[in-house]
């Protein structure tokens, strides 16, 4: 039980800004701790965005302002950490173009104006795709978006290898229970929140997840987190984009 505990505050302190404390005697490094860690990450993006809809509630009399600072304190609460892997990744691709070695260009610490536009870019069509749902009642969809983002994640992490010794060992713990588990529980809210346009969504988002990622690795020779960041951008702004041309 303490496992779970810790993998759930571990969860919270590495993929939120939201602020998290722990004991000087608390492991984080065990498989137990890291597979919770990666069970409860649909439930992060859930938390993110219950913080943002109640933001555009407070303030829904501001109207697309409201929807605007939704979307994007979303990202903020996440630290923007996948949308500066989109600027890693564009790099590293325009890179490998040039005949240079993608993997030591995604590990530099500065980016180039590619990347920077690619991420700015994918950040507005994302934002504008925010808030046209929760201008039209369509927070249960929003929400649900942000379970299948990560859903989307836990299916990289069960079925790839990455390049990556932190991946690895986040892996090590993360079985073929954990995965199916997390899947059903967090499938279970999304059908509650969103009926099944949820299971309609969950399977274009897992799908587009797996041949995303996939894609990505073939062209830069290698998956890392980075990849990861940049698919879960890429997948809800894609839902975002689906889930208000579908419903609204």
């Amino acid at each position: 039980m303490k496992d779970i505990y810790l993998g759930l505050k571990f969860m919270f302190s590495y993929f939120t800004i939201l602020p998290v404390k722990f004991n000087e005697n608390d492991d984080l490094s065990t498989p137990k701790v890291l597979a919770s860690m990666l069970f409860w990450l649909p439930l992060g993006g859930l938390v993110l965005g219950g913080l943002s809809v109640g933001i555009f509630t407070l303030l829904s009399s501001l109207e697309w302002l409201a929807a605007l600072l939704a979307g994007v304190i979303y990202m903020m609460l996440y630290g923007f950490l996948h949308t500066e892997a989109i600027m890693d990744v564009a790099d590293a691709l325009y890179a490998k173009h040039s005949g240079k070695d993608a993997f030591e260009i995604i590990k530099e610490p500065t980016v180039g104006a590619m990347g920077v536009l690619w991420a700015v870019g994918i950040m507005l069509i994302k934002v504008a795709g925010i808030v046209t749902l929760l201008l039209h009642g369509g927070w249960a969809y929003f929400l649900s978006i942000l379970l299948i983002s990560r859903l989307g994640l836990l299916l990289l992490f069960f079925t790839q290898t990455f390049r990556s010794s932190f991946i690895g060992k986040i892996q090590e713990g993360f079985t073929q229970t954990h995965f199916l588990s997390s899947l059903l529980l967090f499938t279970g809210i999304g059908v509650f929140l969103a009926s099944w346009h949820f299971l309609l969504l969950l399977g274009i988002g897992l799908l587009f997840s797996y041949f995303f990622a996939n894609t990505l690795g073939k062209k830069l020779g290698f998956l890392n987190g980075d990849v990861l960041g940049t698919t879960l951008e890429n997948t809800e702004t894609l839902l975002f984009l689906l889930g208000a041309a579908l419903w609204l």
